[in-house]
């Protein structure tokens, strides 16, 4: 497993800076946020910034999953909004979604994370399960082609909050390949009753995990060691998974201290993972990664 660090808890640094700090502090990859921050995927000249974002990666020997959790990258009035269940605008998120998809083979990132978004009032969940299959549709199609797995998150509060709402996505989607699950390790503290076992159950399904701490029944993102997660099992139940991809913190309100948080982030990681018997990665060297990028992003 890698530990990485997400870029929505950098905001206040510019990438470049930002991807030399988490490598000069020992983190193998990078959780990177599609917004206007650090690389918009909506800015007129995205290619070239896609190709410096490349070249940065490479030079810092950072691993990358791509992420689409911007909070008004879509609509600067509504956070997170439009979403795969929202009432309107549903195909924004799908565009949002396509043009992941690109960036993520351009970068070498072989995972976009995502999530279904906050239930309107008074939709059923039958119109629910619809419009999340049909805006995902095409995206899925797309991520076939491209060799892109999309990770969904439960979140909690949202549509698809629990493990086992992602897996009865997975089921009514008719289990493509390319369509696997992410768990974050602080929303299972908050929102599951036994957070090793889920990991248990759905392990295999896994390709990318997001690190925080959190108490159960509340949905707040708190430093490592500030909350009730207990890492070492959860850590020891992946390595059983065979689970080998990023271990991503993720603290998007801690921005005003991001050296600090990543620094004790790091180490927080390193000593679960010894507690729990699990070797962590770190920087690759520069050019010795082995992406397949297009040139026409």
């Amino acid at each position: 497993m890698i530990p990485a660090y997400g870029t929505n808890g950098l905001t206040d640094h510019r990438l470049d800076d930002a991807l030399r700090l988490l490598a000069d502090l020992g983190y193998g990859g990078v959780a990177l946020t599609l917004d206007h921050a650090h690389l918009d995927p909506f800015a007129p000249d995205v290619a070239a910034r896609v190709r410096h974002v490349a070249g940065a990666l490479e030079a810092a020997g950072l691993a990358v999953v791509i992420e689409t959790g911007a909070r008004y990258l879509l609509d600067p009035r509504h956070k997170h909004h439009p979403t795969l269940v929202s009432d309107t605008g549903r195909e924004r998120r799908t565009d949002l979604l396509l043009r992941a998809v690109d960036i993520a083979v351009d970068l070498g990132s072989p995972v976009v994370h995502l999530w279904s978004g906050i239930l309107p009032d008074g939709v059923s969940d039958a119109v629910a399960w619809d419009r999340v299959l049909t805006t995902l549709d095409p995206v899925i199609d797309a991520a076939e082609r491209a060799g892109v797995t999309l990770a969904v998150e439960p979140e909690p509060g949202m549509f698809l909050e629990r493990a086992a709402d992602v897996d009865e996505l997975l089921r009514r989607a008719g289990r493509p390949e390319r369509l696997r699950m992410t768990l974050d390790l602080g929303h299972l503290t908050c929102n599951e009753e036994d957070p090793v076992a889920v990991v248990r159950t759905h392990g295999a399904r896994v390709v990318h995990v997001q690190v925080d701490d959190m108490r159960p029944g509340v949905h707040e993102h708190l430093e490592l060691g500030d909350g009730d997660v207990d890492l070492p099992p959860l850590l020891r139940a992946l390595a059983d998974a065979g689970y080998d991809g990023l271990l991503s913190v993720e603290l998007a309100r801690h921005n005003h201290a991001a050296p600090r948080v990543a620094t004790s982030s790091l180490a927080a990681l390193r000593l679960a993972a010894g507690r729990a018997g699990v070797a962590l990665g770190g920087p690759r060297e520069a050019g010795t990664t082995t992406t397949s990028r297009r040139t026409d992003a």
